[in-house]
């Protein structure tokens, strides 16, 4: 039974990968992508390991703290690489820009930043 729920698990952390390699083909630009991406294999990559301490009982620890780094890593790489493709100027998707952005921040903040 425990094979057989582990079987699922890491089958849907599969349909998740895929989806996140559509996401990868679909979508529009850098910045689109990459959100997709990332929230997709945190997922996939979370359901995987999952099923796989249902295969193997006495890992399950192990593959806990491994989850908790895909949590960390995956979110700070996906923000870093943002950060570094805004700061070169990558194109958006709909003509916006870096500037476009802080001037939104600044309206919904309410003040000069």
């Amino acid at each position: 039974m425990l094979e057989l729920i582990g079987s699922i698990f890491v089958l849907l952390g599969a349909g998740v990968h895929f989806s996140a390699g559509l996401g990868l083909i679909r979508m529009p630009d850098a910045f689109t992508r990459l959100q997709a991406v990332t929230k997709a294999t945190t997922l996939g990559s979370t359901l995987i390991v999952l099923g796989i301490a249902f295969y193997h009982p006495g890992w399950t620890w192990k593959l806990l703290i491994i989850v908790y780094f895909i949590f960390m890593t995956n979110p700070i790489s996906s923000h870093a690489l943002a950060r570094a493709a805004l700061a070169l100027g990558v194109p958006m998707f709909g003509g916006g820009d870096a500037k476009s952005l802080d001037n939104d921040a600044q309206a919904i903040s309410g003040g000069d930043r």
